[in-house]
């Protein structure tokens, strides 16, 4: 019934997204954002996030309704040890990664990725898998898609960053406690490097 319900939030947030951006109907605009808001109100009762931060998430975000796009990367060592880091904000560890930005490419956005969270510079070789994340998944209110590359290290020395407490590389069974799905992302790499 969750999954459901998000899955009816989410449409009903795509319709009224889309409908704001290209109605030239007054009236039609009144009902997009009646709907959107009403989404809106679900959402924040649903999944605990403020009524406000969700407007102002659903504002910046008026036009054909997507998925978002994240990217993760997965770099090995010599000694086939993983880059992790764990994370500032939920005290799990993670792989580097984040959102795609406007106008940027997912390849550029994992080099940006790297720089910012360890200060390393990659070249992103190759897509592992793209991952869907379904709405209300982690708490999310969108759905998004997950591209996983595999990275090759071109130069720095590991840093953190404010998004981090420590980053290192370590064997991967040695981590347990996963920020939302990154552990699935692991084995899928592992399994992908055999």
């Amino acid at each position: 019934m969750k999954k459901n319900y998000i899955d009816l939030l989410e449409n009903i947030y795509a319709l009224a997204q889309t409908g704001i951006r290209y109605t030239q109907n007054p009236f039609d605009m009144e009902r997009y954002q009646k709907l959107l808001d009403i989404a809106t109100q679900e959402y924040s009762e649903f999944t605990g996030l403020e009524t406000e931060v969700l407007k102002e998430r659903f504002n910046k975000d008026l036009g054909y309704a997507t998925p978002k796009v994240g990217v993760n990367g997965i770099l090995f060592d010599e000694q086939g040890r993983l880059l992790v880091e764990h994370r500032s904000d939920d005290f799990l560890w993670g792989l580097p990664g984040g959102w795609v930005d406007v106008g940027e490419d997912p390849e550029t956005a994992m080099k940006r990725e790297f720089w910012e969270e360890a200060r390393l510079v990659v070249e992103p070789v190759e897509i592992i898998k793209f991952f869907a994340v379904p709405a209300g998944q982690f708490g999310q209110p969108h759905s998004s898609v997950v591209v996983l590359y595999l990275c090759k290290y071109i130069s720095g020395n590991i840093e953190t960053s404010i998004e981090s407490l420590e980053i290192k590389f370590v064997a991967p069974a040695e981590i347990t406690n996963w920020h939302k799905n990154h552990g699935q992302y692991v084995q899928t790499a592992l399994l992908h490097k055999k």
